[in-house]
């Protein structure tokens, strides 16, 4: 496996597991979660990381410590590979490393203009009968040597392709993103379809003010019953391959404490009144978790509708 080769991962777990291989090559983990939080088109910019900084703050109480550490100096050091004569992108199916993989194509297609570029799929493994969904981490050995050898090239068509899904994504019209899909018919992005369908749910819906992600958890707690806070996360993190968030236990937990209105308890966790009529669609609770500092992507969460009954979203207008 080549020296020459510039390895761009999803996380920690499959950097560690391709050098515990014997992988050839530079690593380079992102360290970043572009699917939750505000968003620019400018991957790297001063304004970008300091966007990104902001949000992570805010949000999931990040140090300037840990940002710096874990992040920017990650990033720094993928700025300094420029001897590569490959770049291969190690993302997984699930929402969460498909928005980072159109974000890390972007910034190629501008400061690696020309570069081969190959992308490893994770989505399948073959076991001589069926297929079934899976991820790097869910790989053998033997498998994931043969993903990497029929890792796929990406076209100049297909980095434009992705870095204009990632303008998209960006602007503050994710109408446009319901029919992306159509413009490249033949994309060997087989996965960021479904991804970006699962992004457009995660606006709130006209039938209770919750996204996906949100009726996901309080479904999740009634229909389990977990005796704490804890076992709940556990449970949303065994079930989301169901529709491939890929969030993590903190993601979950940030969310879970953003709906706190909605039960009663959490040791055991228990649906307030509230919660089981929201659950059921008998109330809509979107006047009271409109916040109005809440993206996905470059657009104001709460400024779209997503109607359950044709699949579309919808534009308030004030």
């Amino acid at each position: 496996m080549n020296s020459s080769v510039l390895h761009i991962t999803n996380g920690d777990i499959t950097t560690n597991y391709l050098k515990s291989l014997k992988f050839q090559g530079k690593f380079i983990t992102w360290r970043e979660m572009l699917c939750e939080g505000k968003t620019s088109i400018d991957v790297g910019s001063e304004s970008f990381w300091k966007t990104r900084f902001e949000f992570l703050k805010s949000s999931y109480k990040v140090t300037k410590k840990t940002f710096i550490d874990f992040t920017l100096k990650e990033y720094r050091t993928l700025c300094q590979e420029k001897n590569q004569k490959e770049i291969v992108l190690w993302f997984d199916s699930d929402l969460f490393c498909q928005i980072n993989m159109i974000a890390i194509i972007s910034w190629i297609k501008r400061f690696r203009k020309g570069e081969k570029v190959t992308m490893v799929y994770s989505h399948m493994i073959d076991d001589g009968a069926t297929q079934n969904l899976a991820f790097f981490n869910d790989l053998t050995q033997d498998q994931i040597r043969r993903h990497y050898k029929n890792r796929m090239t990406l076209s100049q068509d297909d980095i434009e392709y992705a870095d204009y899904v990632w303008q998209l994504y960006c602007s503050n019209n994710p109408l446009r993103l319901e029919t992306v899909h159509k413009f490249n018919p033949s994309s060997p992005f087989i996965n960021l379809t479904d991804a970006l369908s699962l992004h457009l749910k995660r606006f709130p819906s006209t039938e209770n003010g919750l996204n996906v992600v949100e009726n996901f958890i309080i479904q999740t707690a009634e229909e389990t019953k977990p005796i704490s806070k804890h076992k709940l996360t556990e449970r949303l993190l065994e079930n989301q391959r169901d529709f491939s968030l890929g969030y993590g236990d903190a993601q979950y937990t940030q969310k879970i404490d953003l709906l706190k209105s909605f039960f009663t308890s959490l040791h055991p966790v228990k649906l307030s009144r509230k919660g089981k009529k929201v659950l059921d669609n008998q109330l809509n609770f979107y006047r009271e978790l409109r916040n109005e500092y809440s993206y996905l992507g470059g657009v104001k969460k709460y400024s779209y509708l997503y109607n359950n009954s044709n699949d579309k979203l919808m534009k308030i207008t004030s």
